[in-house]
Protein backbone atom coordinates (compact mmCIF):
# COMPACT_ATOMS: atom_id res chain seq x y z
CA UNK A 1 0.00 0.00 0.00
CA UNK A 2 3.06 2.43 0.39
CA UNK A 3 2.23 3.44 -3.45
CA UNK A 4 -0.97 4.88 -1.92
CA UNK A 5 0.51 6.39 1.31
CA UNK A 6 0.48 10.69 0.89
CA UNK A 7 2.93 11.12 3.12
CA UNK A 8 6.72 10.00 4.23
CA UNK A 9 7.39 9.28 7.89
CA UNK A 10 9.69 12.64 7.44
CA UNK A 11 6.60 14.91 6.19
CA UNK A 12 4.28 13.16 9.32
CA UNK A 13 7.42 14.19 11.55
CA UNK A 14 7.62 18.14 9.95
CA UNK A 15 3.46 17.78 10.15
CA UNK A 16 3.55 16.98 14.25
CA UNK A 17 6.59 19.56 15.04
CA UNK A 18 4.82 22.20 13.35
CA UNK A 19 2.02 21.47 15.30
CA UNK A 20 3.51 20.80 18.53
CA UNK A 21 2.79 17.14 19.45
CA UNK A 22 5.35 14.22 19.34
CA UNK A 23 3.28 11.72 17.38
CA UNK A 24 0.29 10.50 15.59
CA UNK A 25 -0.85 9.18 19.01
CA UNK A 26 -0.82 12.39 20.74
CA UNK A 27 -2.53 14.02 17.85
CA UNK A 28 -5.94 11.87 18.48
CA UNK A 29 -5.56 11.88 22.49
CA UNK A 30 -9.04 14.19 22.34
CA UNK A 31 -10.53 10.99 21.36
CA UNK A 32 -12.52 9.31 23.29
CA UNK A 33 -10.91 6.06 23.92
CA UNK A 34 -14.31 3.75 23.27
CA UNK A 35 -14.33 5.46 19.35
CA UNK A 36 -11.31 3.56 19.01
CA UNK A 37 -11.22 0.08 16.99
CA UNK A 38 -9.37 -2.46 18.49
CA UNK A 39 -9.15 -5.27 16.05
CA UNK A 40 -10.59 -5.59 12.60
CA UNK A 41 -11.25 -9.52 13.13
CA UNK A 42 -11.36 -9.97 9.29
CA UNK A 43 -12.82 -13.14 8.30
CA UNK A 44 -10.49 -15.57 5.81
CA UNK A 45 -9.84 -14.17 2.05
CA UNK A 46 -12.67 -15.15 -0.34
CA UNK A 47 -13.13 -15.81 -4.01
CA UNK A 48 -15.17 -13.46 -5.98
CA UNK A 49 -18.25 -15.80 -6.13
CA UNK A 50 -18.01 -16.39 -2.07
CA UNK A 51 -17.80 -12.88 -1.43
CA UNK A 52 -20.89 -12.11 -3.62
CA UNK A 53 -22.66 -14.67 -2.14
CA UNK A 54 -21.37 -13.94 1.44
CA UNK A 55 -22.73 -10.16 0.93
CA UNK A 56 -26.06 -11.79 -0.59
CA UNK A 57 -26.43 -13.31 3.03
CA UNK A 58 -25.87 -10.48 4.62
CA UNK A 59 -28.23 -7.93 2.66
CA UNK A 60 -31.17 -10.07 3.28
CA UNK A 61 -30.37 -9.33 7.45
CA UNK A 62 -31.78 -6.13 6.19
CA UNK A 63 -35.63 -5.42 6.36
CA UNK A 64 -37.01 -2.88 4.36
CA UNK A 65 -40.74 -3.80 3.71
CA UNK A 66 -41.83 -2.29 6.64
CA UNK A 67 -44.81 0.24 6.46
CA UNK A 68 -43.24 4.00 7.13
CA UNK A 69 -44.94 6.42 9.04
CA UNK A 70 -41.62 8.43 9.48
CA UNK A 71 -40.60 11.93 8.62
CA UNK A 72 -38.39 14.33 10.49
CA UNK A 73 -36.37 15.42 7.08
CA UNK A 74 -36.36 12.04 5.03
CA UNK A 75 -39.30 10.78 3.26
CA UNK A 76 -40.75 7.39 1.75
CA UNK A 77 -41.97 8.78 -1.43
CA UNK A 78 -43.11 7.46 -4.77
CA UNK A 79 -40.00 7.95 -7.29
CA UNK A 80 -40.45 7.27 -10.97
CA UNK A 81 -38.57 4.54 -12.40
CA UNK A 82 -37.70 6.42 -14.93
CA UNK A 83 -35.55 8.85 -12.32
CA UNK A 84 -33.18 5.84 -12.12
CA UNK A 85 -32.83 5.30 -15.13
CA UNK A 86 -31.94 8.24 -16.99
CA UNK A 87 -29.57 9.46 -13.65
CA UNK A 88 -27.59 6.03 -14.26
CA UNK A 89 -26.30 7.06 -17.70
CA UNK A 90 -22.56 7.23 -17.52
CA UNK A 91 -22.77 10.81 -18.74
CA UNK A 92 -24.19 12.25 -15.71
CA UNK A 93 -23.49 9.39 -13.23
CA UNK A 94 -19.49 9.56 -14.45
CA UNK A 95 -18.95 13.32 -14.37
CA UNK A 96 -18.09 14.68 -10.89
CA UNK A 97 -18.16 18.12 -11.51
CA UNK A 98 -18.42 20.69 -14.41
CA UNK A 99 -14.70 21.76 -14.64
CA UNK A 100 -14.89 22.37 -18.04
CA UNK A 101 -18.19 24.11 -18.93
CA UNK A 102 -17.53 24.29 -22.36
CA UNK A 103 -17.75 20.71 -22.53
CA UNK A 104 -20.64 19.98 -19.77
CA UNK A 105 -23.25 22.04 -20.78
CA UNK A 106 -25.79 18.70 -20.33
CA UNK A 107 -25.00 18.89 -16.32
CA UNK A 108 -24.53 23.04 -16.39
CA UNK A 109 -28.39 23.01 -17.93
CA UNK A 110 -29.67 20.06 -15.70
CA UNK A 111 -28.04 22.31 -12.35
CA UNK A 112 -30.18 25.14 -14.42
CA UNK A 113 -33.37 23.47 -14.87
CA UNK A 114 -33.44 22.37 -10.98
CA UNK A 115 -32.15 26.26 -9.87
CA UNK A 116 -35.77 27.43 -11.86
CA UNK A 117 -37.65 24.99 -10.00
CA UNK A 118 -36.83 25.70 -6.68
CA UNK A 119 -36.87 28.97 -8.01
CA UNK A 120 -40.57 28.91 -8.74
CA UNK A 121 -41.86 26.29 -5.93
CA UNK A 122 -40.32 29.23 -3.02
CA UNK A 123 -41.06 32.00 -4.76
CA UNK A 124 -37.83 33.46 -4.60
CA UNK A 125 -35.27 35.15 -7.08
CA UNK A 126 -32.64 32.97 -7.59
CA UNK A 127 -31.43 29.67 -6.49
CA UNK A 128 -27.92 27.98 -6.13
CA UNK A 129 -27.09 24.49 -7.75
CA UNK A 130 -27.60 22.31 -4.34
CA UNK A 131 -25.61 21.77 -1.33
CA UNK A 132 -24.73 18.37 0.70
CA UNK A 133 -28.20 18.70 2.72
CA UNK A 134 -30.84 20.72 4.33
CA UNK A 135 -29.07 20.49 7.76
CA UNK A 136 -25.69 22.22 5.46
CA UNK A 137 -28.54 24.50 4.06
CA UNK A 138 -29.32 25.60 7.11
CA UNK A 139 -26.04 26.47 8.45
CA UNK A 140 -24.45 28.15 5.24
CA UNK A 141 -28.06 30.30 5.33
CA UNK A 142 -26.98 31.43 8.97
CA UNK A 143 -23.69 32.46 7.58
CA UNK A 144 -25.14 34.19 5.12
CA UNK A 145 -27.04 36.28 7.44
CA UNK A 146 -23.69 37.31 9.13
CA UNK A 147 -22.19 38.77 6.24
CA UNK A 148 -25.20 40.19 5.29
CA UNK A 149 -25.77 42.36 8.89
CA UNK A 150 -22.23 42.00 9.95
CA UNK A 151 -23.59 41.02 13.17
CA UNK A 152 -22.07 37.77 15.02
CA UNK A 153 -25.43 36.81 16.26
CA UNK A 154 -28.13 33.97 14.98
CA UNK A 155 -31.45 33.51 16.44
CA UNK A 156 -32.66 29.45 15.89
CA UNK A 157 -35.76 28.49 16.76
CA UNK A 158 -35.99 25.66 19.11
CA UNK A 159 -39.01 24.00 16.45
CA UNK A 160 -36.17 23.48 14.04
CA UNK A 161 -35.42 19.85 12.93
CA UNK A 162 -32.99 18.52 16.05
CA UNK A 163 -30.08 17.10 13.72
CA UNK A 164 -30.35 20.68 11.75
CA UNK A 165 -29.72 22.22 14.86
CA UNK A 166 -26.69 20.62 15.72
CA UNK A 167 -24.62 21.41 12.21
CA UNK A 168 -25.84 24.82 12.74
CA UNK A 169 -23.82 25.40 16.44
CA UNK A 170 -21.25 22.91 14.71
CA UNK A 171 -21.11 25.80 11.47
CA UNK A 172 -21.25 29.12 13.74
CA UNK A 173 -19.04 27.54 16.49
CA UNK A 174 -15.80 27.14 14.27
CA UNK A 175 -16.35 30.78 13.17
CA UNK A 176 -16.78 32.52 17.02
CA UNK A 177 -20.20 33.22 16.62
CA UNK A 178 -22.77 33.79 19.46
CA UNK A 179 -26.39 31.58 18.84
CA UNK A 180 -29.83 31.69 20.53
CA UNK A 181 -32.01 28.54 20.54
CA UNK A 182 -35.50 29.56 21.61
CA UNK A 183 -39.24 29.66 21.19
CA UNK A 184 -40.04 33.34 20.59
CA UNK A 185 -36.84 36.05 19.23
CA UNK A 186 -36.06 38.56 21.94
CA UNK A 187 -37.10 42.34 21.94
CA UNK A 188 -33.56 43.26 23.41
CA UNK A 189 -31.22 41.84 21.40
CA UNK A 190 -29.86 42.19 18.28
CA UNK A 191 -29.63 39.26 15.50
CA UNK A 192 -27.83 38.98 12.14
CA UNK A 193 -30.28 36.19 11.23
CA UNK A 194 -33.33 33.77 12.27
CA UNK A 195 -34.41 30.97 11.36
CA UNK A 196 -37.51 29.39 11.78
CA UNK A 197 -38.91 26.06 9.94
CA UNK A 198 -42.35 25.93 7.96
CA UNK A 199 -43.68 23.76 9.37
CA UNK A 200 -42.05 23.33 12.32
CA UNK A 201 -40.34 20.04 13.01
CA UNK A 202 -43.41 18.69 15.37
CA UNK A 203 -45.87 19.24 12.80
CA UNK A 204 -47.32 22.54 13.67
CA UNK A 205 -48.13 24.83 10.68
CA UNK A 206 -47.91 28.59 11.34
CA UNK A 207 -46.58 31.87 9.33
CA UNK A 208 -42.75 32.89 9.86
CA UNK A 209 -42.97 35.41 12.44
CA UNK A 210 -42.16 39.24 10.95
CA UNK A 211 -38.93 40.74 11.96
CA UNK A 212 -38.58 42.77 14.86
CA UNK A 213 -35.18 44.29 13.63
CA UNK A 214 -33.14 44.16 10.70
CA UNK A 215 -32.38 40.28 10.82
CA UNK A 216 -32.39 38.60 7.92
CA UNK A 217 -35.51 36.08 8.20
CA UNK A 218 -34.44 32.12 7.02
CA UNK A 219 -37.15 29.77 6.61
CA UNK A 220 -36.79 26.08 6.07
CA UNK A 221 -39.14 24.36 4.23
CA UNK A 222 -40.88 20.59 3.36
CA UNK A 223 -40.20 21.05 -0.25
CA UNK A 224 -43.26 18.73 -0.94
CA UNK A 225 -45.85 20.77 0.50
CA UNK A 226 -44.89 24.02 -1.16
CA UNK A 227 -47.19 22.71 -4.72
CA UNK A 228 -50.32 22.95 -2.48
CA UNK A 229 -49.53 26.07 -0.30
CA UNK A 230 -48.25 29.01 -0.14
CA UNK A 231 -44.32 29.24 0.04
CA UNK A 232 -43.61 31.23 3.49
CA UNK A 233 -42.18 35.27 3.45
CA UNK A 234 -38.99 34.95 3.95
CA UNK A 235 -35.70 36.46 2.67
CA UNK A 236 -34.09 33.50 2.60
CA UNK A 237 -35.70 29.74 1.99
CA UNK A 238 -33.86 26.40 2.50
CA UNK A 239 -34.51 22.57 2.59
CA UNK A 240 -33.47 19.19 1.55
CA UNK A 241 -35.22 18.09 -1.71
CA UNK A 242 -35.02 14.41 -0.61
CA UNK A 243 -38.76 14.04 -1.31
CA UNK A 244 -38.34 15.01 -4.92
CA UNK A 245 -37.01 11.65 -6.51
CA UNK A 246 -34.39 10.10 -3.59
CA UNK A 247 -35.34 7.08 -2.30
CA UNK A 248 -34.21 6.74 1.76
CA UNK A 249 -31.13 5.35 1.05
CA UNK A 250 -30.52 4.48 4.82
CA UNK A 251 -29.87 8.18 5.00
CA UNK A 252 -28.60 9.78 1.78
CA UNK A 253 -27.12 10.94 -0.22
CA UNK A 254 -30.15 13.33 -0.75
CA UNK A 255 -29.43 17.33 -1.57
CA UNK A 256 -30.03 20.91 0.01
CA UNK A 257 -30.89 24.03 -1.35
CA UNK A 258 -30.75 28.03 -0.52
CA UNK A 259 -33.07 30.36 -2.43
CA UNK A 260 -32.95 34.04 -1.73
CA UNK A 261 -34.23 36.97 -2.76
CA UNK A 262 -32.41 39.17 -5.86
CA UNK A 263 -30.38 41.40 -3.29
CA UNK A 264 -28.71 38.78 -1.52
CA UNK A 265 -27.68 36.63 -4.57
CA UNK A 266 -24.04 37.34 -4.07
CA UNK A 267 -23.70 35.99 -1.12
CA UNK A 268 -25.21 32.02 -2.01
CA UNK A 269 -22.17 29.80 -1.32
CA UNK A 270 -21.97 26.89 -4.18
CA UNK A 271 -22.39 26.73 -7.58
CA UNK A 272 -24.45 28.71 -9.60
CA UNK A 273 -25.60 28.12 -13.12
CA UNK A 274 -26.42 30.47 -15.69
CA UNK A 275 -28.03 31.05 -18.83
CA UNK A 276 -26.54 33.05 -22.04
CA UNK A 277 -25.67 33.04 -25.52
CA UNK A 278 -22.14 32.03 -27.11
CA UNK A 279 -21.06 34.20 -29.86
CA UNK A 280 -23.21 32.70 -32.22
CA UNK A 281 -26.49 33.60 -30.89
CA UNK A 282 -27.10 29.99 -29.66
CA UNK A 283 -28.21 29.30 -26.12
CA UNK A 284 -25.67 27.97 -23.41
CA UNK A 285 -25.10 27.25 -20.21
CA UNK A 286 -22.15 28.64 -17.42
CA UNK A 287 -20.91 28.45 -13.89
CA UNK A 288 -22.14 31.92 -12.64
CA UNK A 289 -21.39 34.27 -9.54
CA UNK A 290 -18.16 32.44 -8.69
CA UNK A 291 -17.68 33.18 -5.36
CA UNK A 292 -16.26 29.41 -4.38
CA UNK A 293 -13.18 29.12 -2.24
CA UNK A 294 -11.82 27.23 -5.42
CA UNK A 295 -12.37 30.48 -7.58
CA UNK A 296 -11.07 33.13 -5.90
CA UNK A 297 -9.34 34.04 -2.11
CA UNK A 298 -10.22 31.86 0.34
CA UNK A 299 -10.75 34.78 3.09
CA UNK A 300 -13.47 36.77 -0.13
CA UNK A 301 -15.25 33.15 -0.58
CA UNK A 302 -18.71 32.71 0.19
CA UNK A 303 -18.45 29.30 1.79
CA UNK A 304 -15.81 26.78 1.05
CA UNK A 305 -17.96 23.92 -0.07
CA UNK A 306 -15.87 22.34 -3.08
CA UNK A 307 -19.07 21.34 -5.40
CA UNK A 308 -22.58 20.56 -5.05
CA UNK A 309 -24.71 17.08 -5.48
CA UNK A 310 -25.12 17.60 -9.11
CA UNK A 311 -26.43 13.85 -9.69
CA UNK A 312 -29.27 13.90 -7.16
CA UNK A 313 -30.27 17.52 -8.25
CA UNK A 314 -30.74 15.69 -11.80
CA UNK A 315 -32.80 13.31 -10.08
CA UNK A 316 -34.79 16.01 -8.44
CA UNK A 317 -35.37 18.10 -11.60
CA UNK A 318 -36.36 14.72 -13.36
CA UNK A 319 -38.50 14.34 -10.85
CA UNK A 320 -40.53 17.29 -11.31
CA UNK A 321 -40.21 16.84 -15.26
CA UNK A 322 -41.90 13.40 -14.91
CA UNK A 323 -44.18 13.79 -12.09
CA UNK A 324 -46.05 17.38 -13.24
CA UNK A 325 -47.72 19.88 -11.71
CA UNK A 326 -50.99 18.35 -11.17
CA UNK A 327 -49.52 15.17 -9.67
CA UNK A 328 -47.05 17.26 -7.28
CA UNK A 329 -50.31 19.00 -5.60
CA UNK A 330 -51.86 15.79 -5.74
CA UNK A 331 -49.64 13.91 -3.87
CA UNK A 332 -49.37 16.96 -1.38
CA UNK A 333 -52.80 17.14 -0.91
CA UNK A 334 -53.14 12.91 -0.26
CA UNK A 335 -50.38 13.39 2.16
CA UNK A 336 -52.51 16.04 3.88
CA UNK A 337 -55.38 13.81 4.08
CA UNK A 338 -53.86 10.76 5.14
CA UNK A 339 -52.21 12.50 7.49
CA UNK A 340 -55.78 14.03 8.88
CA UNK A 341 -57.33 10.87 8.74
CA UNK A 342 -55.07 9.26 10.80
CA UNK A 343 -54.76 11.98 13.46
CA UNK A 344 -58.71 11.65 13.47
CA UNK A 345 -58.40 7.41 14.46
CA UNK A 346 -55.66 8.21 16.99
CA UNK A 347 -58.19 10.40 18.17
CA UNK A 348 -61.36 8.47 18.55
CA UNK A 349 -59.01 5.94 20.32
CA UNK A 350 -58.25 8.54 23.25
CA UNK A 351 -54.51 10.00 22.06
CA UNK A 352 -53.94 13.49 21.80
CA UNK A 353 -53.22 15.18 19.07
CA UNK A 354 -50.91 17.84 20.28
CA UNK A 355 -51.07 20.12 17.08
CA UNK A 356 -53.86 23.16 16.17
CA UNK A 357 -52.86 23.16 12.36
CA UNK A 358 -50.83 20.67 10.70
CA UNK A 359 -50.77 19.40 7.42
CA UNK A 360 -48.88 15.95 7.24
CA UNK A 361 -46.91 15.34 10.17
CA UNK A 362 -48.16 15.81 14.02
CA UNK A 363 -47.15 15.11 17.67
CA UNK A 364 -49.15 12.29 18.92
CA UNK A 365 -49.00 12.29 22.78
CA UNK A 366 -50.06 9.02 24.48
CA UNK A 367 -52.08 7.97 26.60
CA UNK A 368 -52.36 6.11 30.05
CA UNK A 369 -49.44 4.32 31.09
CA UNK A 370 -48.33 3.91 27.40
CA UNK A 371 -44.82 4.90 26.66
CA UNK A 372 -43.58 5.35 23.39
CA UNK A 373 -41.41 2.65 23.72
CA UNK A 374 -44.34 0.42 23.93
CA UNK A 375 -46.63 2.02 21.62
CA UNK A 376 -43.45 1.44 18.88
CA UNK A 377 -42.84 -1.66 19.58
CA UNK A 378 -46.32 -3.18 19.21
CA UNK A 379 -46.64 -1.39 15.69
CA UNK A 380 -42.94 -2.61 14.66
CA UNK A 381 -44.14 -6.33 14.88
CA UNK A 382 -46.85 -5.77 12.94
CA UNK A 383 -44.50 -4.52 10.30
CA UNK A 384 -45.39 -0.96 11.01
CA UNK A 385 -42.34 2.37 11.55
CA UNK A 386 -45.26 4.00 13.42
CA UNK A 387 -43.16 7.44 13.66
CA UNK A 388 -40.28 8.76 15.27
CA UNK A 389 -39.94 9.21 19.17
CA UNK A 390 -39.67 12.81 20.80
CA UNK A 391 -39.92 12.21 24.23
CA UNK A 392 -41.29 9.24 26.73
CA UNK A 393 -44.68 10.02 25.76
CA UNK A 394 -44.83 11.49 22.61
CA UNK A 395 -43.69 10.54 18.58
CA UNK A 396 -43.78 12.50 15.65
CA UNK A 397 -46.15 11.05 12.90
CA UNK A 398 -45.53 11.49 9.01
CA UNK A 399 -47.77 10.57 6.10
CA UNK A 400 -47.04 10.43 1.92
CA UNK A 401 -49.10 9.54 -0.80
CA UNK A 402 -47.40 6.51 0.01
CA UNK A 403 -49.87 5.83 2.75
CA UNK A 404 -53.28 4.60 1.89
CA UNK A 405 -56.17 3.72 3.41
CA UNK A 406 -54.93 -0.24 4.46
CA UNK A 407 -52.25 1.24 5.97
CA UNK A 408 -54.16 3.77 8.03
CA UNK A 409 -56.31 1.00 9.21
CA UNK A 410 -53.63 -1.50 10.31
CA UNK A 411 -51.94 1.65 11.54
CA UNK A 412 -54.99 1.43 13.96
CA UNK A 413 -55.92 -1.96 14.63
CA UNK A 414 -52.64 -2.64 15.22
CA UNK A 415 -52.76 -0.94 18.46
CA UNK A 416 -54.08 -2.77 21.28
CA UNK A 417 -53.59 -1.47 24.23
Amino acid sequence: MRNFEAHTDEIRKQMLDEIGVNSVDEFFSSVPKECYTKELDLFDPLSELAAQKELSRISKENKTSYISFLGGGAYKKFIPSAINDVASRFEFLSAYTPYQPEISQGTLQIMYEFQSVIAELTGMDVSNASVYDGAVACAEACLMGVRINKIKNVFISDKLNPNYIETIKTYLWAQDIKYLISDTIPDNEEFACAIYSYPEYFGELKNIPDKKNKEIIIANVDLSLLPSIEPPLADIITGDYQPFGLPLNFGGAYGGFIAVKDEYKRQLVGRIAGKTVDKEGKTSYVLTLQAREQHIRRNKATGNICSNQALTALCAALYVSLTGKNALIEYANLSYKNAHLLAQGLKDKGYEIKNKNFFNSFSLKMKDSICADEFLKALKQKNILGGIKIDNETILVTTTEFNDIKDIELYLNSLNF
